[in-house]
């Protein structure tokens, strides 16, 4: 059997499996050393201020929204908890960010994984999760040490904690495309047995029913097909196979979610 190592997570003949692969404390050798400071300031769940006014984004995860502003936008649950929890492990520390692969979003703001300093070098984006305050969320040009993410979202998700004991964020079903067209516009995991796989325009389409204008589609897009032959992971071999999705749902022929890389489908079983 063929074993290769990519990203920070194991691929197995060909299909992707989050695992428990051990890193060091700086999670893992691929990350490139950035601006070091003292959180002065928490905006969200997943953002901070340095000192320095350098604003940053913590990527691989994805906290519960606040509104910031914005009108109209209601609160997620549990959004004020994990603002709060990450104010009491970083705010007034000094922190190191280190790169994943793109620096800066449109926004300005940095994109990194931030520790924080001292003996134990604690991350803060495992500690969110782990207190089930975050949930793994990734993009096709950040997408580093994601197994151990996924490793603590699995745990806090077995223990209930935090938006793991709310519906929510519940884990919806493939098989129910009438609860799941509801859900158009947020992000969502996603579990179901794959109907077939079909392609058409380059686009690789994973089927879970008869009905391609009603049921749940999950489609590969043809710019993410590279990235899934470098890792090895074939999506056209995913027929029958026990999957879990993650990303934005939208209504386009029924429910479906948009794959740009091969992190956000996990197989829990090959048959």
């Amino acid at each position: 059997m063929k074993f290769a190592k990519q990203f920070g997570a194991i691929f197995v003949a060909g299909f992707f499996f989050a695992t428990n692969y051990a890193m060091s404390a700086y999670a893992c050798d691929t990350l490139t050393p950035g601006p070091k400071g003292r959180v002065v300031e928490i905006t969200d769940g997943d953002t901070l201020i340095l000192d320095n006014s350098q604003k940053v984004r913590l990527i691989g995860m994805q906290a519960p929204k606040l509104p910031l502003g914005r009108i109209g936008f209601e609160t997620w649950p549990l959004a004020p908890e994990a603002k709060d929890f990450l104010a009491d492990f970083t705010l007034g520390e000094d922190v190191q960010v280190f790169y994943g692969s793109t620096r800066k979003d449109r926004h300005g703001r940095i994109l990194g994984h931030v520790f924080v300093d001292g003996d134990k070098k604690q991350w803060a984006q495992k500690a969110v999760i782990a207190n089930g305050l975050a949930r793994v969320y990734s993009f096709d040009d950040n997408r580093h040490c994601l197994d151990e993410l996924y490793a603590a979202e699995r745990q806090a998700r077995v223990d209930r904690k935090g938006i793991w004991a709310l519906e929510y964020y519940q884990i919806r079903q493939a098989d129910k495309p009438n609860q799941l067209v509801k859900l158009a516009g947020r992000y969502e995991l996603v579990e179901g047995r794959v109907f077939d796989v079909g392609s058409s325009g380059g686009r690789v389409y994973l089927n879970f029913g008869r009905d391609w204008d009603t049921d749940f589609t999950v489609v590969i897009q043809r710019g993410a097909l590279s990235a899934f032959k470098k890792a090895d992971f074939d999506p056209r071999k995913l027929a029958n196979a026990l999957i879990r999705v993650r990303g934005w749902v939208d209504d386009h022929d029924g429910p479906r979610i948009d794959v740009t890389h091969p992190e956000q489908i996990e197989i829990l079983a090959a048959q």
